[in-house]
C-alpha cells in the first residue's frame, strides 16, 4: 500500500517558541532523578539506571508493573555482570548551565570489599532543552586483572503502556495496528514460543511472532511504537551505528508483544544481537576494554490534530505514517548533529579529535568487465581476530589490497560450529565499524572515524566475496586520502552458469519477500513436491528456486498423517519436531556443447544455515565434496531471508562433465525440522587448461 504524505509542518505539533524557552529542569531524591524541559518528564532510578517512568503530553509512556513489564532497562546475557556497588552522579546540572542540558549518570560497579566484577557500567541519560527525546548511552570499561568478560546479547529495552500504544511500525512493508496483550494472551501457541496463532481481534486466525520484526538496522533510521487512540509516537533513532554489532547487514530484532504473559508492547535497540548469526564480544582478564554504546534517542512526537477515526480505519493507518515520516525527518537531523558536542568523556572523541578516509574503489572483475558496484558498502572495521577463548586478538597483516571469499577451503579456518574460528565484521561487537555506501562511481569518504587502525571492507551486488585492506590508520583530526583502490575479486574462472544474485540474502528467490512472515517454509511441500528441478536457460530463480532448502516433513504416525490429510494443518505448524525428517536433494540441469578441460568449482554461497546442516553435492551421480557443518544461525524458523554469510567453494575436474545434459544435486543433509539452508548464489566457474596443460 502506498501512502501520500501531507506537509509535515501542518500536521505535526511542533516545538512551540514558548516550549523552547523552557529551561531543563533536575530532581533527586534517595531513590532517582527527575529529568525534566517541559515536553518530557523522565524518571531514572539511580540503583539500576532504569527509566522508569517516561511522560509526554500528560501521558505515562511506559509500562510498569513490578515485575516483568519493567520501564526502560539496559540487559545482557553471558557474563556481562556488574557488581553490587552502586555510585549515581550528575554529570551536566542545569542549575550550572542556565537550564540548557541535563546529564545523569549511574554506576554498577564492584562494591566495597567485593571481588571484581567482569565488567563497570555507566548507564547515563542526557536530555536538552526544547527537546523532545530522551539520550541515552552506556560505557562498558573492563580493566586488566578483572574476570574475563562475554556477552552473548545486549541491549536496551522498552516496554511501553498497552493503554497508549497499539500500533508498530519497523519500515513500509511491515505497520500495523498490532493484536492487542489480551489477544496474545488468548493466542494458540506455535512451533516456537514466541510465535503464536491468534484466536481474538482484528488478526484473529493469524499467526503473530516477534520475528517478523526483525530488521537490518543500518535500514532503520526510525522504528517505533504509535498511538492510534491519541497519536503520539515513540521511536529509536540510532545516529551513529559505529556501536552497534554485525555492520550494516546484521539482521536482528527491532520490537514486538513481549513474550510473557501481559503481551506488554516492546521496543529494543539490540546493539548485541544473538539472533541469526549472533555477535561476539569476548575480553580476556588481561585486557583494558571500553566501549561507549551510544547515544541513541528516544524520541516523541505527536499530531496536532485529535484523533477521530477508529484504530483500523485506513485514516487512523495514515495519521501513523505521518508520525513515522517525521521520525524519520528528525532522524536524519540527528546523524547530521554526530558526534554529539554536548558529550564529554575520554572514549568519546568529538568531531574535531576523529578522522577522515575518502578515496575510490573500482571494480575490475576480467570476467565480467561491464560489471560496476552495485547496492554496495565500504567500511573500516577491526582486523579479523581470535577471540579471548582462542587468544589474544592480533592487529597484524599484510599492507595492500586483497580479496577474500570467506572460507575458500571448506575446512579451512572453520570450528566445529561452523563459523570461522577467527571474528570477522559480521560478528564483531567488541569494536566499533564505521561504513558507507559509494556512489555510482565508487567513490566515498568516511567521517567521523575514532583514531586507530583499521581493516577496509567492501561487499557489492554481483560480487561473491569483499574486498579488503589491511592495516589502515587514522589519526586524530586527520584527513587521509587513499586514491583510487582496484578490486579484482576471486575468480576460479569463466562463469558457465549463475543462480540468483551475489547480494547475501535470498531476496530474489521464491518466497524470499515474503520469509518474514510466519512459517513461510512450511509452503515448501506443497509448492515442490518433487524437491527443486532447476534447468538453466529454461527455469526463473524468481519462481523455479525456493528461498530455502528445508527438510521434508512426513508425518510420523498414522493419526498425524490422518489430520494432515483432512487439512489439520496446525499439529505439522505447531509441532513439527514430531514429524519424521527427510532429507531434500535439489537438482541442476544443463547443458553442454563438449566436455570441457581443466577445473570447476561449484560456488556455493550461503546466507543462512543451522546447527548441523551440510550440504553434499554431486555431479552426473559422482560426488565431489560437501560443505562440512554450516554456521548455526536459525535463520529460516526465525523467519528471515538472510543470516552470518560464507561460502564453500568445491573444486573438480572438469573432465566429470560431459556433453549434453549434465546434473548437479545439492543434497542438505537434515536430522531435525529447523536445518533450512538458504543460498545466497550457487555459481559453476571453469578454469579452462592453459595451451602448457593441453
Amino acid at each position: 500500500m502506498n501512502f501520500v504524505f501531507p506537509a509535515l509542518a501542518l500536521c505535526l505539533l511542533v516545538v512551540s517558541a514558548a516550549a523552547a524557552e523552557v529551561p531543563v529542569t533536575l530532581a533527586q531524591d534517595a531513590e532517582s532523578f527527575t529529568l525534566a524541559n517541559g515536553q518530557l518528564t523522565a524518571r531514572v532510578a539511580k540503583r539500576s539506571g532504569t527509566l522508569t517512568s517516561l511522560r509526554f503530553r500528560g501521558f505515562e509512556l511506559l509500562a510498569w508493573r513490578g515485575s516483568g513489564a519493567n520501564g526502560g532497562y539496559w540487559s545482557a546475557v553471558g557474563s556481562a555482570r556488574a557488581g553490587a556497588g552502586r555510585v549515581a552522579s550528575v554529570i551536566q546540572d542545569p542549575a550550572n548551565n542556565g537550564g540548557e542540558r541535563v546529564e545523569i549518570s549511574c554506576r554498577l560497579l564492584a562494591g566495597e570489599g567485593e571481588p571484581p566484577a567482569p565488567v563497570e557500567m555507566d548507564l547515563r541519560y542526557s536530555l536538552g532543552r526544547g527537546e523532545a527525546g530522551l539520550y541515552t548511552y552506556a560505557i562498558w570499561r573492563h580493566a586488566a586483572g578483572w574476570p574475563a568478560l562475554g556477552a552473548g546479547e545486549a541491549r536496551y529495552c522498552l516496554k511501553l503502556n498497552p493503554e497508549v500504544f497499539d500500533f508498530f511500525t519497523v519500515d513500509a512493508a511491515r505497520r500495523r495496528l498490532m493484536p492487542s496483550p489480551a489477544d496474545w494472551d488468548q493466542g494458540t501457541p506455535l512451533n516456537l514460543k514466541e510465535a503464536r496463532r491468534m484466536t481474538t481481534g482484528v488478526h484473529r486466525g493469524e499467526a503473530e511472532h516477534k520475528y517478523g520484526y526483525s530488521a537490518v538496522l543500518a535500514e532503520m533510521p526510525a522504528y517505533g511504537w504509535s498511538s492510534t487512540r491519541q497519536n503520539i509516537g515513540l521511536w529509536l533513532i540510532n545516529p551513529c551505528l559505529e556501536f552497534i554489532a554485525g555492520g550494516p547487514t546484521k539482521l536482528e530484532l527491532t520490537g514486538h508483544l513481549d513474550v510473557n504473559p501481559g503481551g506488554t508492547p516492546t521496543l529494543l535497540n539490540m546493539w548485541l544481537g544473538s539472533h541469526y548469526g549472533g555477535s561476539s564480544l569476548s575480553v580476556a582478564r588481561e585486557e583494558e576494554w571500553t566501549k561507549v554504546i551510544g547515544p541513541f534517542l528516544v524520541f516523541c512526537n505527536a499530531l496536532a490534530e485529535p484523533q477521530t477515526n477508529a484504530p483500523a480505519s485506513a485514516a487512523a493507518h495514515a495519521a501513523q505514517a505521518r508520525l513515522w515520516q517525521a521520525a524519520l525527518a528528525h532522524a536524519a537531523s540527528e546523524a547530521a548533529r554526530w558526534p554529539y558536542a554536548w558529550l564529554k568523556h575520554p572514549a568519546y572523541p568529538l568531531a574535531g579529535e576523529r578522522g577522515t578516509v575518502a578515496g575510490r574503489l573500482v571494480l575490475r572483475d576480467p570476467f565480467a568487465p561491464q560489471q560496476g558496484l552495485t547496492n554496495a558498502w565500504l567500511g573500516l572495521t577491526a582486523p579479523d581476530y581470535q577471540p579471548s577463548g582462542f587468544g589474544r586478538q592480533s592487529f597484524g597483516g599484510t599492507s595492500g589490497p586483497t580479496d577474500r571469499a570467506a572460507g575458500s577451503s571448506p575446512a579451512a579456518g572453520l570450528g566445529r560450529s561452523g563459523f570461522p574460528t577467527s571474528v570477522d565484521w559480521q560478528r564483531d561487537a567488541k569494536f566499533y565499524q564505521f561504513w558507507v555506501r559509494p556512489d555510482a562511481q565508487g567513490s566515498f569518504t568516511l567521517r567521523n572515524i575514532r583514531p586507530g587502525t583499521y581493516t577496509l571492507r567492501a561487499i557489492s551486488d554481483g560480487v561473491i566475496g569483499e574486498f579488503t585492506v589491511t592495516n589502515v590508520t587514522v589519526a586524530t583530526g586527520e584527513t587521509k586520502p587513499l586514491g583510487t583502490l582496484k578490486w579484482q575479486p576471486v575468480r576460479h574462472g569463466r562463469t558457465v552458469w549463475q543462480i540468483g544474485i551475489p547480494n547475501r540474502t535470498a531476496h530474489e528467490f521464491r518466497n524470499g519477500t515474503n520469509a518474514w512472515q510466519w512459517g513461510t517454509y512450511f509452503k515448501y511441500a506443497g509448492e515442490f513436491p518433487n524437491d527443486v528441478n532447476f534447468v538453466i536457460g529454461q527455469s526463473d530463480w524468481r519462481r523455479d528456486w525456493n528461498y530455502v532448502q528445508p527438510p521434508r516433513w512426513v508425518a510420523a504416525t498414522n493419526a498425524v498423517a490422518g489430520a494432515v490429510a483432512n487439512g489439520e494443518k496446525d499439529d505439522l505448524e505447531a509441532f513439527p519436531w514430531r514429524q519424521r525428517v527427510q532429507s531434500t536433494t535439489w537438482k541442476i540441469r544443463f547443458e553442454l556443447p563438449a566436455v570441457p578441460r581443466g577445473r570447476a568449482t561449484l560456488r556455493l554461497a550461503f546466507t543462512g544455515t543451522h546447527a548441523g546442516c551440510n550440504v553434499e553435492a554431486a555431479v552426473n551421480g559422482q560426488p565431489i565434496g560437501e560443505t562440512g557443518p554450516l554456521p548455526s544461525t536459525s535463520a529460516m524458523q526465525r523467519d528471515g531471508a538472510h543470516a552470518y554469510w560464507i561460502e564453500r567453494p568445491l573444486t573438480f575436474d572438469a573432465a566429470r562433465l560431459k556433453a549434453g545434459e549434465n546434473v548437479i544435486t545439492l543434497r542438505s543433509r537434515a536430522t531435525s525440522w529447523s536445518q533450512g539452508v538458504m543460498y545466497d548464489v550457487v555459481r559453476l566457474e571453469l578454469a579452462d587448461l592453459t595451451p602448457a596443460e593441453k
